[in-house]
């Protein structure tokens, strides 16, 4: 993938909240693309990162001894039949922007998801945002739903759209959602091998 050769991908932990967060306050602080007002503490942001971890994949994609990025699923909705659909998130550093490293991260992101039997990928973005609408759709995505004036921030009312992705096939009755823990210890290697059967990519 251009400009991405060099940048490896890797499970997060706890201990990369500062960094993560550090990638993720210009999108609080700067734009609507978050629709949190404030910034969260370090302290929140590694219990968020804790919990995502109970169930659901974290990756970061580091370059050098630096994190550029990171992208994460989590639940859609709480309800049990919910189960196997999950919503994605990727944020990256403004400078590893265009360098294929969000593509790769979500590449990653949906190796993991399809062997945890998830069918559905569902993406929240604020409207309008190009840019992260043609990366959606290049990875595969197409738009569900438009809600108008769902949020009020920086002083004007903001759409939201979803977008959603087909994983894997709706048997019935679906195989069992598996937390993301309970993987084989050989998924480890999907960070390094990216060809899986997924449906409807880009």
């Amino acid at each position: 993938m251009n400009g991405s050769s060099q940048i490896r991908l890797r499970v997060a932990v706890p201990e990369d909240a500062q960094a993560l967060l550090a990638i993720y306050a210009p999108y609080v602080e700067k734009t609507f693309i978050s629709f949190e007002y404030e910034v969260p503490s370090p302290e929140e942001f590694c219990a968020r990162i804790e919990h995502t971890l109970e169930h659901y994949p974290y990756l970061t994609a580091v370059g050098g001894d630096e994190i550029l990025g990171y992208a994460y699923a989590s639940p859609f909705k709480s309800r049990a039949a919910y189960y196997w659909s999950a919503e994605t998130s990727v944020y990256l550093r403004e400078d590893a922007r265009g360098r294929g490293i969000g593509s790769a991260l979500y590449r990653a992101l949906e190796q993991y998801l399809y062997r945890q039997h998830v069918c559905n990928l569902c993406a929240c973005i604020a409207y309008p945002h190009p840019e992260s609408q043609i990366f959606h759709e290049k990875l595969g995505y197409r738009t569900v739903a438009h809600f108008h004036r769902s949020g009020y921030k920086n002083g004007q009312w903001i759409d939201m759209i979803w977008m959603e992705k087909t994983l894997c096939p709706h048997t019935i009755p679906p195989a069992p959602f598996i937390p993301f823990p309970q993987l084989p210890p050989d998924t480890a290697d999907l960070l390094l091998h990216p060809s899986y059967p997924c449906t409807g990519d880009a």
